[in-house]
């Protein structure tokens, strides 16, 4: 018995168990999230096939190890950190939208807030009514329009593209300024703290390859802006007259009388935010219906 023990242990004997504790047991939880969530990143942006040709090229250079190029491993070596500044430069939107992304994650909001605080009420129902009324007005008669209600992230830098109005919300003002041929139509009006503070705003139009070719630049603008923000947006399509939420980078189309103050306050300030998003994730890729 004691032979067999000692060939077991001697067997054995070149096996290395580490002594594993809690703290490495986290630390491993952690990369395995922060891996996984590059990897999704990776696969959503323009970075993946930039990590495909960047597998290429160490294929490649591992070949030329194997049969002795050495001006070709020459030349890799000296240019692999122009190309890393090269990358970042490149893409510089992408990796921003992820810092943006990333700061404005709920886990952040009890160590920063705005200068005013973080503004934690819903929209006041009157002016939801209101902004009812003048949308699908101009919806009846096709009349485009653009309609952003800030949250928590400031869009001062959008605002100053705009011309200031500073006025409270009426349906009357709202169809006024998306009249034909009238000196504010063209643009988005932004709403802030239940009053009118910009319109004729200019908003970043998205990049994302997979939004419906049937959306046109008022859509792909809406979308754009819910990307870099948490804020909502109202279109009326000027072509249909269906009117469209844009949220979190995603579009909720053909909204209805009936539903449409009760979106805005669901999408507005409420705890749950984020797993009604979710839920609606299910109708389809950056597009959802209402029926």
């Amino acid at each position: 018995m004691e032979t067999i023990l000692k060939f077991v242990k001697s067997y054995f004997d070149w096996f290395y168990f580490p002594n594993v504790t809690v703290t490495d047991i986290v630390e491993i939880i952690i990369i395995a999230v922060i891996v996984y969530y590059i990897m999704i990143w990776l696969q959503s942006t323009r970075a993946w096939t930039l990590v495909k040709g960047i597998l290429v090229l160490l294929l490649f250079m591992a070949l030329a190890s194997i049969f002795q190029f050495n001006t070709l491993i020459w030349i890799f070596k000296n240019t692999i950190s122009v190309g890393v500044i090269a990358v970042v430069i490149i893409f510089q939107p992408e990796f921003r939208k992820v810092l943006e992304q990333l700061g404005r994650k709920r886990f952040l909001s009890s160590f920063f807030s705005s200068e005013n605080g973080e503004r934690n009420r819903k929209i006041d129902k009157r002016v939801l009514v209101e902004i009812s009324k003048a949308v699908y007005a101009m919806a009846e008669v096709k009349t485009g329009a653009l309609i952003v209600i800030e949250q928590d992230v400031h869009l001062g830098d959008y605002e100053r593209t705009g011309i200031a109005v500073d006025s409270i919300i009426s349906s009357q003002l709202l169809i006024n300024i998306f009249e034909h041929n009238t000196p504010l139509h063209d643009g988005a009006v932004l709403i802030r703290d239940d009053r009118i503070v910009s319109a004729t705003c200019y908003l970043p139009l998205s990049d994302n390859p997979d939004i419906n070719k049937a959306l046109g630049t008022r859509h792909r603008a809406a979308i754009g802006v819910s990307e870099v923000s948490d804020s909502i947006t109202i279109i009326v399509s000027e072509e249909t007259g269906a009117v469209s939420i844009a949220y979190n980078g995603n579009i909720i189309r053909k909204i209805t009388r009936e539903h449409f103050v009760e979106k805005i306050e669901e999408l507005s300030r409420t705890e749950s935010i984020t797993g009604k998003m979710r839920r609606w994730k299910g109708f389809g890729r950056h597009e959802k219906s209402n029926s």
